[in-house]
């Protein structure tokens, strides 16, 4: 099995302003074509640095990958380093300096070219792949059988050239061997004991398939993954081990393929013929986001409301006035009123409802930060479940509370 190394250069990184969207992607990625990575480093742009991380990348790794640090300007540092490195020159290169025209050209830039003309410059040993959505080209060194890639950092470039161009590189220079993976979720069952029960069953797997905990929220994913020759071969055996895994958690198994809750959840309410409107508050839309990111999601999902304001509530999802000036609007009973209220809003067999405190600050109410209440509602009936979490900032409070929601409609759909 070949390794791989990433190396993020910025320093927009690594002051917080920007986040590393684009090390999980390559991740990703390379493990579906075998490949593993074994280190991420996030560096600074300048010189010195990347030829010392660059060093120890190929002292772990066998394909290292670079993103970020490629600007406009032919003192650029990234290529300006790559070229040191490996004691090499930059030149203009004509054949990237046609594609970077074409390219301006086709979005009626042509009067910035020379600005940019120094992006077709790449050290004369590089290998390069055009970049088909963006200025600055990827380059590839070699040596002693390594390679380095060096892409731009915008993650909108970085994914096409990525699953376009190398990935089919490396699948074609390597002989890879197929990786295959499934996910079994697990609910209502901590780690620790989950790991007792399925202790015998770990210890019993075949040499060439390992065993991933992975923790979301209330949620454990077990990741299975076979490397092998052969893909069919493969399938067939991680489908025999999740046979011999289910008898020991079948209580509390509510997939065994997919990874991301909203695709388990599509799956069901699509398997179903069943429709679903969401009533938010605490959690801002976050909750019809995770839902509607799943392409085919308007084939159950009729729609949701953020009501955000206590009179909102009132107007449009028919919550009592009274039963707010009663139990407040963080309660147990405001959440089941905007649930009904929702459902019938939309006419959908199912709904779901939040109401919290996300913070910074206290509830309007009084109630404490990390408060909430939420409600599913499948036909008339409904479950109503309280949350505690002040240690969340506030948008991890309002993802977290999203997941579990989502989470939690699963289990009830899949135990009735």
């Amino acid at each position: 099995m070949k390794n791989a190394v990433l190396i993020t250069i910025g320093d927009e990184i690594l002051s917080g302003s920007t986040v590393d969207t684009n090390s999980n992607f390559i991740a990703a990625e390379l493990k579906n074509i075998g490949i593993k990575v074994i280190q991420i480093f996030t560096i600074s742009d300048q010189i010195e640095t990347i030829k010392k991380t660059i060093s120890s990348a190929f002292e772990l790794g066998d394909i290292i990958i670079t993103t970020g640090g490629l600007g406009p300007t032919r003192d650029d540092k990234t290529k300006k380093a790559i070229a040191e490195f490996f004691n090499d020159e930059i030149a203009l290169d004509e054949e990237t300096f046609a594609h970077l025209k074409a390219y301006m050209e086709r979005r009626g830039r042509i009067e910035i070219l020379e600005r940019n003309r120094e992006q077709a410059f790449v050290p004369t040993k590089s290998k390069v792949f055009q970049n088909h959505n963006g200025t600055a080209p990827c380059m590839m060194m070699e040596e002693n059988g390594k390679l380095l890639f060096s892409l731009p950092g915008v993650p909108y470039e970085v994914k096409p050239l990525i699953k376009d161009q190398i990935v089919p590189y490396l699948k074609d220079k390597f002989s890879l061997h197929y990786l295959s993976t499934r996910i079994v979720s697990i609910v209502g069952i901590p780690e620790s004991i989950l790991a007792d029960k399925i202790e015998n069953w770990e210890l019993a797997l075949p040499e060439n398939l390992s065993l991933s905990y992975l923790p979301v929220g209330t949620r454990v994913k077990l990741r299975l993954t076979a490397s092998g020759e052969d893909d069919s071969i493969l399938q067939q055996q991680l489908e025999e081990e999740i046979q011999k895994l289910l008898p020991l958690v079948k209580d509390h198994v509510i997939a065994t393929s997919q990874d991301k809750i909203e695709k388990i959840l599509a799956d069901i309410l699509t398997d179903r013929k069943l429709t679903l409107s969401t009533a938010e508050s605490c959690t801002g839309g976050e909750l019809a986001k995770m839902i509607t990111s799943v392409s085919g999601s308007s084939n159950y999902f009729l729609g949701g409301i953020v009501s955000y304001a206590t009179e909102k509530k009132i107007d449009i999802l028919k919550v009592k006035k009274e039963t707010v000036e009663e139990f407040t609007v963080v309660s147990e009973q405001v959440a089941a009123e905007m649930a009904e209220g929702c459902q019938k809003l939309f006419n959908t067999d199912i709904s779901l409802s939040t109401t919290g405190v996300a913070g910074p600050r206290k509830g309007e109410d009084g109630k404490e930060v990390g408060t909430v209440f939420y409600t599913i509602r499948i036909k008339d009936q409904e479950v109503t479940s309280k949350l505690y979490m002040p240690h969340l900032d506030r948008l991890d409070f309002m993802h977290f509370v999203s997941q579990k929601v989502i989470q939690d409609l699963v289990a009830l759909l899949v135990n009735n």
